[in-house]
């Protein structure tokens, strides 16, 4: 079973988090706004909070399952799931496995596997982090945050960036292990539950021909953009609020009995604000 915090009331809503992480460092800018009109589910992930790491490696089906189990003892028998990074796969997993406990999908600067770019960050980013490099937290700080975020800081907010940057989960170089070996391309066209895919324009770390990936492989899903970076709930919480609470909001309109079967097709650019004012890069081949 996972830790967790618990917040609000009201349909359920699991947010889970990505790497050297947890889900209230992730998502605790929103967390108390979204528990206005929902149970918020917080896991931490095996190696995050207080959550610890199982004998063996992490599996990603297992680590999915352990996440519907944790939400059944809070009391949801049903929930939106919502994965940033690392936790959008593992989102994917919990919403192809467990499609009679999963209402919708919602994935932000997620990714299906690691592609070429995203493979050799993971890989510098476990070898500055095996040896000790001093390195390790401005090369985490600028994979975290979009240019023109970083751009507007001051030296001092550069450097506490830096400092908190280089603050790390127990769990992360098992993490970085699971994101390395993860591929869940096969499960995008079994996903059924209503889903929206999030990319973040400025990211550096998981580049949007990860989320533009996602949101083709899976039946009727939509896509959007948000102009920061990896971190974009701490550069554009209020942006990212908005997405997910309409989100949320239409698939209980969409699905008032909690029926499952409803899907959002792609709609044109000028009939919804979640698209993206930017292009987005589509798949090659």
């Amino acid at each position: 079973m996972l830790a967790y915090d618990i917040r609000g009331c009201g349909p359920g809503l699991v947010l889970l988090h990505g790497i050297g992480s947890t889900a209230s460092e992730t998502w605790g800018t929103l967390a108390d706004s979204l528990a206005a009109e929902n149970t918020v589910l917080l896991p931490d992930l095996p190696g995050s909070g207080r959550t610890p790491l199982p004998g063996g490696r992490l599996e990603v089906d297992a680590v999915a399952d352990e996440v519907v189990a944790t939400a059944r003892e809070a009391g949801l028998d049903d929930f939106v799931v919502a994965g940033a990074s690392l936790g959008a796969a593992v989102a994917v997993k919990v919403a192809a496995r467990h499609p009679d406990r999963v209402n919708g999908l919602f994935t932000l600067a997620g990714f299906a596997r690691p592609r070429t770019a995203l493979w050799l960050h993971l890989e510098r980013w476990a070898s500055l982090r095996a040896r000790h490099d001093s390195e390790l937290s401005a090369y985490v700080s600028t994979l975290s945050f979009s240019a023109d975020h970083l751009a507007a800081l001051t030296p001092e907010g550069a450097q506490d960036v830096a400092a908190r940057s280089a603050m790390s989960v127990p769990g992360a170089a098992e993490q970085i292990a699971l994101a390395l070996r993860i591929d869940v391309r096969g499960d995008l066209p079994a996903i059924t539950a209503p889903s929206l895919v999030v990319a973040a324009m400025g990211d550096r770390f998981v580049s949007p021909e990860h989320s533009v990936e996602l949101a083709e492989g899976i039946p009727g899903a939509r896509l959007a953009a948000v102009r920061g970076g990896h971190t974009a709930t701490v550069e554009e919480p209020d942006r990212i609020l908005e997405i997910l609470t309409e989100f949320l909001r239409e698939v209980r309109r969409s699905d008032p009995l909690g029926s499952r079967a409803a899907t959002f097709p792609r709609p044109a650019a000028d009939e919804s604000q979640l698209l993206p004012a930017v292009p987005l890069p589509r798949s090659p081949g």
